[in-house]
């Protein structure tokens, strides 16, 4: 069973005392790579790498004087270096720092993502191989259609969340680039060389092209790519609410022994949890909202995205981690109710196999529209006075011309229906493909 969910790892990613470890990788990395070039003596590098450190309380307090973070940044660690400091930050502006030490960020926060997907993944899997052959009643506008299974509908949630784990794969490797061009991207103090052997040396791309920051459509296509994943995880919470209301209830959120559902009314069993996904979601849109805002800057840099980005990234990535796990325990706890289920596909008295009962009447020489017509005024008096559609069915006379009893029993066949099931959630599962199924007697 998954734990609850216990993981700092996500805030400690987007926490200052990290954020300045990761600027101070990329001034490393930068100074290393100058001394290698002659453009900064070697033991400069040597001092930067050996006596290069901050205090965050130190930056505060610089940064409340001069207004300014890396400025501040700066400032502390040179006290550090002493003399050899000077060659801190040499032919760097603000954003070489600034965005790809953000990539570094993007790129730990992407990995428990990928992790937490991965997780929902197997939980998903496994709930619909055991629920593969659980009949219920899919439904289209909320009303009744056709049969599915409750391990299909898994099935479906869980190839989604594959695709969710690709795009985000993709959204991620578009933002694992860096750039160290300057203050308008044109190289003016550093070669474009020197900008790929540093980013080389952080795990990361160059970009091919920047201006004073790294251009965040980008940023914007990796957001998006987070709402989408919230959007599925708020699919699978919505549906479990759906199917847990009282006139339904097929499924249901669990329900811990000394949990409260209500304080006025002792006998509620609500589904928070899946309230609350859908709840958060909303938030990780949004968020992604403020990210395409953010591309469309003045000339080659204004300052607008990044007060933005300091709490659209960080927020959005502790979400949807958060909602994964969320997601991932209400799905492997979820309590399900087959025998509600097979209640709630029987209820309309096989009125769901209307659409079967049309093609037979077609393959068995009907016209369409008279063939519709017979079965609609047999499907309509179902609704009205709840009687059997089946027995219905079998007392028509303009049916009985075009189908035998037999035939008539093949078309409210359950097995009929649901034979290419297994073949399906094999080739979504995984597995060896079965012997198709053959058609019901």
């Amino acid at each position: 069973m998954i734990p609850r969910y216990t993981r700092p790892e996500m805030g400690r990613i987007w926490s200052d005392e990290n954020k300045f470890h990761k600027w101070l990788e990329v001034e490393i990395a930068t100074a290393e790579v100058e001394a290698e070039a002659g453009l900064i003596p070697r033991r400069a590098a040597a001092a930067i790498r050996r006596r290069g450190r901050f205090s965050a309380a130190r930056i505060a307090e610089v940064e409340r004087r001069v207004k300014h973070d890396v400025i501040a940044f700066t400032t502390n660690v040179a006290e550090n270096i002493g003399r050899e400091g000077r060659y801190l930050h040499y032919g760097l502006t603000s954003n070489d720092v600034v965005d790809t030490a953000q990539a570094l960020l993007v790129r730990e926060a992407s990995e428990l993502l990928l992790a937490g997907l991965a997780r929902l993944g197997g939980v998903l899997k496994k709930r619909a191989r055991q629920f593969a052959d659980t009949p219920m009643v899919g439904r289209t506008h909320g009303i009744h259609a056709e049969p599915i299974t409750f391990g299909w509908k898994l099935a479906l949630w869980y190839a989604e969340n594959q695709r969710n784990r690709e795009r985000l794969r993709y959204a991620a490797e578009q933002m694992r680039v860096g750039k160290i061009s300057g203050a308008v991207g044109t190289y003016a103090h550093l070669r474009p060389s020197l900008e790929k052997r540093i980013c080389a040396r952080l795990g990361l791309r160059a970009d091919p092209i920047s201006s004073q920051i790294i251009q965040r459509d980008r940023h914007a296509f990796y957001l998006a790519t987070l709402a989408v994943i919230a959007g599925s995880l708020e699919k699978i919470a919505l549906e479990i609410r759906h199917l847990q209301r009282t006139e339904v209830r097929e499924v249901e959120e669990y329900f811990a022994p000394d949990q409260k559902g209500s304080s006025a009314m002792p006998h509620k069993r609500n589904p928070v949890t899946a309230e609350q996904i859908c709840g958060l979601a909303r938030v990780v849109r949004a968020n992604a909202q403020a990210a395409l805002e953010n591309v469309a800057l003045w000339h080659e840099r204004d300052i607008s995205h990044s007060s933005v980005e300091r709490i659209i990234l960080p927020d959005s990535t502790i979400l949807v981690d958060y909602l994964l796990d969320r997601t991932a325990r209400l799905v492997e706890t979820l309590l399900v109710y087959p025998q509600r289920m097979r209640e709630n596909l029987d209820r309309l008295g096989g009125l769901i196999f209307s659409g079967q009962l049309l093609l037979d009447l077609v393959e068995h020489g009907a016209r369409r529209e008279e063939a519709y017509r017979w079965v609609q005024r047999n499907a309509m008096r179902v609704w009205e006075t709840r009687e059997d559609f089946r027995a219905l069915v079998e007392r028509d006379a303009d049916i009985r011309r075009y189908l035998t009893p037999r035939q008539i029993a093949r078309a409210f066949s359950l097995e009929r229906q649901l034979r290419h099931v297994d073949a399906v959630l094999r080739r979504v599962l995984g597995g060896p493909p079965p012997a198709e199924r053959p058609p019901a007697a």
